[in-house]
């Protein structure tokens, strides 16, 4: 999707814990010149508690609400929005994501994920607490999928080189993102 296309159009990056949403869509959000919403974040002031806090105190279920009523909220327009990995869970989510612009998963592979959530500090995964991350990948893999406008591998190469691959997909200007591959 070209800029022209929808002048106040959106990019939303979905994808599991540790696919680099955050990381890229600060890089995106850069070279496109659109505004940079992490959800993760805007959950997190909202519940004025991290997102491991909620889900010790509250259960996932419950931070999957906040997600929704957070996501339903904000505005999306002439933003990249980094969402959090259980945003598939929720159609009007989806719904509300795709009518915004394109939607890009960023694809993973789960060796690659376990090794970047286990480098990472505790990242409140919104899954029962009986399932592991492989659990959690199996689960919710072919839900990126049918959501995803776009996919791009996000497991290789570096964070500058996804972001110029999301942004040369959906057709932004050239000089956006020339010379970060």
């Amino acid at each position: 999707m070209a800029t022209s296309d929808k002048t106040k159009a959106s990019i939303s990056l979905i994808g599991m814990p540790g696919a680099g949403k955050s990381t890229v869509g600060v890089l995106l959000a850069k070279l496109s010149g659109l505004r940079f919403v992490d959800t993760d974040l805007d959950i997190q002031v909202r519940a004025r508690a991290t997102l491991q806090q909620i889900l010790e105190k509250a259960g996932y279920r419950h931070l999957r609400a906040l997600e929704q009523e957070v996501l339903l909220d904000i505005d999306l327009d002439g933003a990249i929005i980094s969402t959090g990995g259980s945003v598939v869970y929720s159609q009007s989510i989806m719904h509300r994501l795709r009518t915004a612009g394109p939607v890009v998963y960023l694809d993973v592979d789960l060796p690659t994920l376990t090794r970047r959530v286990a480098a990472a500090p505790p990242r409140g995964i919104a899954c029962d607490a009986s399932h592991g991350l492989t659990d959690v990948f199996a689960e919710r893999t072919p839900l990126y999928r049918r959501y995803a406008d776009v996919t791009v591998n996000a497991a290789n190469g570096t964070p500058d080189a996804v972001a110029a691959a999301i942004l040369q997909t959906l057709g932004f200007p050239a000089q956006a993102w020339a010379g970060h591959n």
